[in-house]
């Protein structure tokens, strides 16, 4: 299979390297000194032991028209914010019956990929996995978890032999009818971690055994689960902020998304999390007055990044 990774950042660069193993793989990121690090030196994996695995010969670059293999599948891992530019790029890529998959945080990102590429040839996925960047070419895999796929019934032979290789490549993969509760079930947990972790600047393993933290984790995912409820939408687990601590102690290294975002000065996927949340709440007339002040405190670290006081 011929997969092509479009947003090859942390998240983008562990997939690809670890479906390398059983796919043929084009890394595609806008970052030059990323790409000339994989090309050059290759792709350093740092797992949660301390050792490292280094994949060699990955196909990188900065251009999507580098590729000239007809794509099977174009998995977009770019900033929600990105996604519309990204579907386009990847677009030209895909064979006749190539499919788009999205396994980005937050909502509507299969909604944008669907308009673009067709609702048939659109897949939306969930993934526990955690990664960090630590630099140019070097990933850490903070975090381990179940992948969930989710598409049209006209692709269901193709989707399965998607989980086939993501599981031959070590992504434990399952598929799912429910795709409403997938992306819910994942947003919850973002809301729970993402935009707290940014705004402390900690690894989400604090969030979880820090009392002060758990109070306003619980605060913001009873609103965004009363929201959910309000919209029909059946979660995929019931302790829901238990669920959040979970993935807290099996990420504890991992910092977040936002976190990384917010670190490198760079536009974060808060109006796809909490600020989503806090819409549809004032939409249904429910109040979600944390989610409403995370996204504020993160729009407003965006705001004033080149302002930034560093360490004394």
């Amino acid at each position: 299979m011929r997969i092509a990774v479009i947003g090859a950042g942390a998240m983008g660069s562990l997939f690809g390297a670890m479906l390398s193993r059983v796919a043929d793989i084009y890394l595609i990121d806008k970052s030059e000194k990323h790409v000339q690090a994989i090309t050059e030196k290759g792709l350093v994996i740092e797992k949660k032991d301390g050792s490292s695995e280094i994949f060699q010969g990955l196909f990188a670059a900065t251009n999507p028209e580098s590729v000239k293999a007809e794509i099977d599948l174009a998995i977009i891992f770019t900033k929600s914010c990105q996604t519309k530019e990204a579907v386009r790029s990847a677009k030209p890529l895909l064979g006749k019956k190539g499919l788009a998959l999205t396994l980005q945080n937050g909502l509507g990102n299969a909604d944008i990929i669907a308009d673009i590429v067709g609702k048939d040839r659109t897949v939306a996925g969930v993934t526990s996995h955690g990664a960090t960047l630590l630099g140019p070419g070097h990933i850490r895999h903070a975090g381990e978890g179940a992948t969930y796929l989710a598409g049209s019934t006209e692709n269901l032979p193709f989707l399965q032999k998607i989980a086939e290789v993501f599981n031959a490549g070590g992504i434990k993969t399952t598929l799912s009818e429910n795709l409403d509760s997938l992306i819910w079930g994942k947003l919850i947990i973002n809301v729970g971690i993402n935009a707290l972790a940014a705004t402390l600047r900690v690894p989400n393993g604090v969030l979880g055994m820090t009392p002060a933290c758990e109070k306003i984790m619980a605060y913001a995912v009873s609103e965004a689960v009363r929201v959910a409820d309000a919209l029909g939408i059946k979660l995929p687990y019931n302790n829901h902020i238990e669920q959040v601590k979970t993935v807290c102690a099996n990420t504890a290294g991992n910092r977040a998304s936002m976190l990384q975002d917010v670190l490198r000065g760079a536009r974060t996927e808060v109006g796809v999390i909490n600020r989503a949340i806090a819409e549809k709440g004032k939409m249904l007339g429910i109040p979600t007055p944390y989610n409403i002040f995370l996204s504020e405190i993160i729009e407003a670290l965006e705001a004033t990044a080149e302002h930034r006081i560093g360490s004394f």
